[in-house]
């Protein structure tokens, strides 16, 4: 398994997905993993760094040093064992399945989380580095052996972005959710800690800060929030420092005239985590761009409601109107998306009941649907079937 992020340097859904996939395939075969950063404790995960030539590179530069020296870690000395397959995750790690996968002769299958060509505000972050990256992608798309895809939504994105793509080689395997780990845990004095009335209904936003997650629309929103209702911003890890800048601005004005804005900006652990999204009215899924949203699985898991952005791979987690209310998006009218946001924020939060029958059902869907066990047997699976 390569991949940029794992535990517990994980700060995306990319690095959720990998932390329970590892586990759940350990059970039905051999795994091991290969990352980014510190190195890690855990028996079978190696950690690899940006080779010290590099270190005032482009950081897109810096990732394909990284890349270079996982393949080289598996085709090396240091390589125990035999190995049969690899599986690479984001463009951050691509390129290691691509080369390693030449280099060892094995087949490589990628999970695309994110489209590079979907998301052209990187090039803020990465500047000609994001050209880098997009033509990284495109290689291992060219190249790999087999494409998962972790919505439906996500494969006709895949298939319009790469048209050179065979249909029979994406594959659509969902992202997964433990419910054992999310489930609906309320805590008003951990609440109360983190300065949100539990008497309040809240609505709770949880992600970075990035043009994709679409927190300036839901700042946007919340200007038409009921004045009851608390705003919880559970933001950081912005992409730029001008992004950063934008998004103090957007919150100290939000906050100047209406109260209960809360804005938590460091990673939380998962327990307190699970406790805030189990005690907030309604979750809020602005983003602009999603290929499929696992924290929407994770705030359904913990019985509370969701509204969201009814794009990309959303609406195949989100039941409009049983689990949430889905909110329709389009890049050029940005204002009806934002008013629709608040109205659906407004009706779930002013409607205890019918908030409470959505957590229930969400979390049933959650149990029923996504499920990281038989996520695992299916991507066992795709790796049989590529080595008969």
């Amino acid at each position: 398994m390569l991949t940029r992020e794992y535990p517990p340097e994980v700060y995306g859904g990319a690095g959720v997905h990998v932390e329970f996939l590892a586990r759940e395939l350990r059970r039905l075969i051999e795994v091991r993993v290969h990352c980014f950063g510190a190195d890690r404790s855990e028996p079978g995960v190696r950690a690899h760094r940006p080779p010290p030539e590099l270190a005032a590179a482009n950081p897109a530069l810096q990732t394909l040093g990284v890349d270079v020296a996982m393949a080289a870690a598996l085709n090396g000395a240091d390589a125990a064992d035999r190995v049969d397959l690899v599986h690479s995750h984001t463009w951050y790690a691509n390129l290691a399945g691509v080369h390693a996968g030449h280099l060892l002769g094995v087949p490589h299958v990628l999970t695309g989380h994110s489209l590079e060509p979907a998301r052209p505000w990187k090039a803020e972050q990465l500047g000609g580095g994001y050209r880098i990256s997009c033509w990284a992608e495109r290689t291992a798309y060219e190249t790999a052996d087999a494409v998962i895809a972790v919505s439906a939504g996500m494969r006709a994105d895949m298939l319009a972005a790469y048209p050179f793509l065979d249909p029979d080689r994406v594959h659509v395997i969902h992202n997964g959710i433990d419910t054992a780990l999310y489930t609906p845990a309320p805590d008003p004095l951990l609440c109360a800690r983190h300065g949100i009335d539990p008497d309040r209904p809240s609505a709770i936003f949880v992600g970075r800060i990035t043009r994709q997650k679409g927190l300036a629309h839901l700042l946007a929103a919340a200007e038409r929030f009921d004045p009851d209702i608390q705003l919880v911003l559970c933001a950081g890890a912005p992409d730029t420092p001008q992004l950063a800048a934008e998004t103090e601005a957007a919150v100290t004005a939000l906050a100047a005239h209406r109260s209960g804005v809360v804005w938590l900006r460091e990673m939380l652990p998962r327990p307190e985590l699970v406790a805030l999204l189990s005690s907030t009215s309604v979750f809020v899924c602005p983003s602009v761009y999603e290929p499929l949203g696992i924290v929407n699985l994770e705030a359904m898991a913990c019985a509370t409601p969701v509204v969201a952005s009814a794009v990309g791979g959303i609406p195949e987690v989100v039941d409009d109107g049983a689990t949430g209310l889905l909110v329709p998006y389009q890049a050029e009218a940005t204002e009806p998306f934002e008013a629709g946001l608040a109205d659906a924020v407004n009706a779930v939060a002013s409607d205890p009941t019918r908030a409470a029958a959505m957590g229930r059902a969400g979390r049933e869907r959650a149990v029923r649907e996504f499920g990281w066990d038989a996520i695992a047997r299916r991507t066992v699976a795709l790796y049989q079937s590529l080595l008969a």
